[in-house]
């Protein structure tokens, strides 16, 4: 069964419509109704909200002229499955074939005796 996942579309719509700042957003969406902190402005626009109150979507929604559709699309979520290579090795990760290994610290001044 595939898991989904959603592109949040906010940045680009604006974007569109010449609104370049999410400080910009605040008194726009503020002549909605919706009230927002400078921190949950910048937050919605540059994040991936993964709850959103309804009015504030509503409100979006008629800033931008468009449906929650144009906000949101689904995408397919990328696999979660470790690949067979890494699943073998004990589940060590590693940078592509590469595979760390454990270091060994030895004594300084040679072979461990004390001075």
């Amino acid at each position: 069964m595939a898991e989904f996942d959603y592109e949040w579309r906010l940045r680009i719509l604006l974007a569109e419509r010449g609104i370049w700042s999410s400080s910009d957003l605040g008194p726009l969406l503020a002549e909605r109704g919706v009230g927002l902190s400078n921190t949950q402005l910048w937050r919605l626009v540059t994040g991936k909200p993964e709850r959103l109150n309804l009015h504030t979507l509503m409100a979006l929604c008629d800033l931008l002229d468009c449906t929650p559709n144009d906000l949101i699309q689904p995408r397919e979520a990328p696999s979660r499955a470790q690949p067979a290579k890494q699943r073998a090795a004990g589940g060590e990760r590693g940078v592509g074939d590469l595979v760390p290994k454990k270091a060994r610290i030895r004594p300084a001044g040679g072979r461990g005796g004390r001075r």
